[in-house]
């Protein structure tokens, strides 16, 4: 019988993003702050001695027409609702409501990675990730960060760069 889950040292913990990303053949780091008390993807970046700017969170949008959009901009920036939306070719994109976001996503408030939602979503991601050699987003699970580099993300899954922040 396999582990069970919550069993192990938090740091030997695999996600269903790392499986995905081994199923892929995508090489990653694995990073795990779950013993912290980091909350905020700026907190999380200090705790993970990295730069803010490198450390990305994921952001679910709706669009005028309906349609949900993801979005991965550094922790230290905020996403530009405009900016967005004419990345996507919406007249405006909002935020989703907190509680929509397990139903549609299968991810939690904290937790959310732009890799194995629950349906594929267009995706965009700030363009200064391409100024890094890799980047770190959430693992799909609060206390876990996965490092990966922008050429083997497009492996896995399919995504956009563009200005999508203040």
């Amino acid at each position: 019988m396999g582990k069970k889950a919550g069993k192990g040292k938090p740091s030997e913990q695999k996600t269903n993003v790392m499986r995905l990303l081994e199923q892929a053949g995508v090489p990653y780091r694995q990073h795990c702050y779950a013993d912290t008390d980091a909350v905020s993807g700026m907190e999380v970046a200090s705790v993970l001695g990295q730069d803010p700017d490198r450390v990305f969170k994921t952001l679910v949008t709706v669009g005028k027409s309906g349609e949900h959009y993801v979005f991965a901009v550094p922790v230290s920036g905020e996403l530009n609702l405009k900016k967005a939306a004419g990345a996507v070719g919406e007249k405006s994109v909002e935020m989703i409501k907190s509680k929509e976001l397990l139903p549609l996503t299968g991810y939690v408030h904290g937790g959310c990675s732009p890799i194995g939602m629950k349906k594929t979503f267009v995706t965009v991601f700030h363009k200064s990730a391409e100024k890094y050699h890799t980047i770190f987003f959430s693992a799909g699970r609060i206390g876990y960060q996965v490092e990966v580099s922008l050429s083997d993300l497009k492996k896995i899954i399919l995504f956009s760069l563009a200005d999508i922040i203040e």
